[in-house]
């Protein structure tokens, strides 16, 4: 792969995202948690005014959870939340760790996400978008071929702009479906796999899904409405957020946010 090419395409067409403007570890990490299974666009209302209300670690691990989640509710996967909070506590006590997955919620690829953006560590941030590219550029490989070869392609001290590079390619050209290779600026070379990741499986409507069920009850709660949804699916729903520690049940049948 050409990661010259790639860099100036990059630095041709980035998206002006407000965390691409930051250094700040902590916004950083607020920005990847909630980019998880979420579309950038779509986030970037909710990070603006989750830093404006939590602008550092040490206010977000004091907020109650009912504030915490009033700012996270329409992102849903609302446990990301919590899992947030956790890692603030753990920032705020004890500092930084050198290793970001010992924080809560926090798994290989958010850790070099933010050690590269953060301090310019020189790792590969592998996530969906990027684990697409590669698969699509060489074929399928188990998942630790696509990170090390990832590793392999980062250039010299600038792998911050190479993990964004990577990731704006499979979010704008290198899509799941129906991407765009004529503006691909490392086509050449491309083995062009779709492979299992350009493929989805037929889907369930959101709405009629278990987490659509979750974060209207959650909404619900935040509201003082009464709960939606009804019979199994609402059992199911509760039981999964009370495993997940965001909600409350009480012995009466009654329900609560923690």
């Amino acid at each position: 792969m050409d990661t010259d090419a790639l860099l100036a395409w990059y630095d041709r067409v980035r998206r002006p995202l407000p965390w691409r403007e930051t250094r700040d570890p902590y916004a950083l990490l607020v920005s990847e948690v909630m980019l998880q299974q979420t579309q950038a666009l779509r986030v970037v209302p909710y990070y603006e005014r989750w830093l404006a209300r939590f602008p550092d670690p040490g206010a977000l691990a004091a907020a109650p959870v009912r504030d915490v989640l009033a700012h996270w509710s329409g992102l849903g996967y609302n446990r990301r939340a919590l899992a947030l909070q956790a890692a603030a506590h753990e920032v705020a006590e004890r500092g930084w760790p050198e290793d970001l997955t010992r924080l809560p919620g926090v798994g290989p690829y958010t850790a070099a996400a933010v050690a590269s953006f953060a301090w310019d560590r020189q790792v590969a941030a592998v996530d969906t978008n990027v684990r697409r590219v590669l698969a699509r550029r060489e074929g399928p490989r188990p998942e630790a071929a696509l990170r090390t070869r990832a590793q392999q392609l980062v250039p010299a001290g600038r792998a911050a702009t190479f993990n964004q590079a990577m990731m704006e390619l499979g979010a704008t050209v290198c899509r799941p479906r129906a991407p765009r290779c004529d503006a691909c600026p490392v086509a050449p070379g491309c083995g062009g796999h779709p492979g299992p990741a350009a493929r989805r499986a037929a889907t369930t409507p959101f709405e009629q899904t278990d987490r659509w069920a979750r974060g209207r009850i959650v909404a619900a709660l935040l509201a003082g409405e009464p709960l939606p949804v009804a019979g199994d699916r609402r059992e199911r729903a509760l039981a999964g957020l009370e495993r997940d520690g965001l909600v409350v049940r009480g012995t009466d049948g009654s329900v609560r946010l923690p």
